[in-house]
């Protein structure tokens, strides 16, 4: 028995092929109308040409196009120039026959609608594709859900981080405040006064600039970015807070390596595993950063002297709601590992040899690839 496209096209050599260059799966009748039966998600089939020639009807909620408009016509005409431009660039740029990317497009009743979309090519064993088998799924409301939960835990690190921020500030305040007073009372040497009050300043400036920060929403601009300077930043931000737990975070030079990633995201990241390893040291100690390369990986370690993690505890760690902190949400390292998985990175969580924990966040080094 044949499959027709819905204009009753037969497209069963479609459906069958398999051949030397990619391996596919056969798609018999009674898996097709399973799909268009049971399925949520759209699919499309999109020939060669770029003709869109078969669509199941969840392809209607999806991007609010009746099947009978799309059939027939090319995909780049129900999209934006933007998207288009993105689609092109994620398809021509992945190398492999699957490509996956998510897409935020301008649906048929002009409402934007985020999708996770997944294109596999299929040949007759050239280099050209055939077709294009397209699978849409809306994660819209599963963005905005984590998206909640990421601005809910930032605001808790910031309030987390208040106490010590507020003791950094106050210092460089009191410093400020004797040079006024000695400047009022008419004393020389202003010059060399007013280079120490700009300092002082600076100080105020940086830190408050790092709580700004990481209280706005994140971003989603993925670049090169030197990792130096993302350590940096954290070591800003969190040194009060350490200080007030005796803790110092140390930063093992040289550190060189550079990675794809978005900047805010990461950060947020590294503040969330510098910050538990801070409340894990109920002793003074150190927080060493530190980054290795090599096999293709870039890996950022945050090595810690707490109390370590238990073995029977060790592969809950990234559940909802799972924490060992009497006020922890359970959210952060939660919200880590979706950061990480939408970079392509992992996570590894190693117990030092003598004590305390190593995380470890691991990158493809993107000049190896």
């Amino acid at each position: 028995m044949g499959v027709n496209n819905n204009n009753g096209e037969d497209i069963s050599a479609f459906f069958s092929r398999t051949n030397n260059t990619n391996r596919v799966t056969a798609l018999p009748l009674s898996v097709q109308n399973w799909i268009e039966e049971n399925s949520s998600d759209a699919f499309l089939i999109v020939d060669g040409n770029g003709k869109i020639v078969y669509a199941t009807k969840a392809v209607e909620t999806t991007l609010s196009y009746k099947m009978e408009d799309l059939l027939g016509t090319h995909w780049d005409e129900k999209f934006t120039d933007n998207d288009v431009f993105y689609i092109r660039e994620q398809i021509k740029t992945q190398k492999n026959s699957r490509k996956n990317f998510v897409l935020n497009v301008l649906n048929n009743d002009r409402n934007h609608v985020l999708l996770d979309c997944i294109v596999e090519e299929w040949t007759d064993g050239g280099t050209k594709p055939m077709h294009y088998l397209v699978y849409l799924k809306d994660i819209t409301h599963k963005k905005e859900t984590e998206e909640m939960m990421v601005r809910s835990e930032k605001m808790t690190v910031a309030g987390q981080l208040a106490a010590g921020i507020a003791h950094e500030i106050r210092n460089p305040l009191t410093s400020l405040k004797g040079f006024l007073q000695l400047l009022q009372a008419g004393v020389d040497r202003k010059e060399e006064y007013f280079t120490i009050m700009i300092d002082e300043i600076e100080k105020i400036e940086t830190i408050t600039s790092e709580l700004l920060y990481i209280s706005k929403p994140l971003t989603d601009n993925k670049k090169l970015e030197p990792v130096i300077n993302m350590l940096e930043d954290i070591v800003t931000l969190l040194r009060p807070q350490a200080s007030l737990n005796n803790v110092e975070i140390l930063i093992e030079r040289p550190v060189d390596a550079e990675i794809i990633c978005d900047r805010s995201q990461i950060k947020q990241v590294l503040i969330n595993l510098v910050k538990n390893a801070i409340e894990a040291m109920e002793e003074p100690g150190k927080i060493i950063l530190s980054t290795q390369h090599g096999n293709g990986k870039i890996i950022i370690s945050v090595q810690d002297e707490g109390r370590g993690i238990s073995t029977d505890i060790l592969h809950k760690l990234g559940e909802p709601f799972f924490t060992t902190k009497q006020s922890g949400t359970g959210l952060g390292l939660l919200i880590t590992k979706q950061i990480l998985e939408a970079h392509h990175a992992n996570l590894e969580i190693k117990q030092n040899p003598t004590k305390g924990s190593t995380f470890q966040l691991v990158f493809t080094d993107s000049n190896e690839e």
